[in-house]
């Protein structure tokens, strides 16, 4: 077989197996239909936990979970996944408010955090809240 052919057919097979995991929901990011969800996905890996209060970003692609004091569970999507964790401030290594936003990075080298944003202002004050140790958390000016 020549290697202009070669070329040809492994191009167009490795185009036709992307378009087969896009067109299979693949590439598709999951949401949070609500706080129900949130929390029967997060009970699924923390069984004995006993969440309270349930704050949702506003895309739907989040759930931060209220777990006692300074302690807080997160629902998150990857992909068509989600991702569950408990963290509490020694967990994170910056964590940074503005307004309704709140950017965290945590120390798990698994998973890198994120920029979510509330819908609601008091949502994301209390998240930080939760989350702030010494000298991690700051206010954005």
């Amino acid at each position: 077989m020549s290697l202009p052919v070669l070329v040809v057919l492994v191009v167009f097979g490795i185009a036709l197996s992307v378009a087969a995991v896009h067109f299979t929901g693949g590439t598709t990011n999951a949401t949070l239909a609500g706080a129900g969800q949130a929390l029967a996905r997060f009970a699924e890996d923390f069984p004995d936990e006993k969440p309270g209060t349930v704050r949702l970003t506003a895309d739907n692609h989040a759930a931060f979970l209220d777990l006692g004091p300074r302690r807080c569970g997160i629902v998150h999507s990857i992909g068509d996944c989600f991702l569950t964790r408990i963290v509490s401030p020694h967990d994170i290594l910056a964590l940074v408010r503005e307004g309704n936003v709140v950017s965290l990075r945590p120390n798990d080298f698994t998973w890198k955090g994120g920029r979510f944003v509330f819908a609601d202002e008091a949502d994301a004050l209390a998240i930080a809240a939760a989350l702030q140790g010494r000298d991690q958390i700051r206010k954005a000016a």
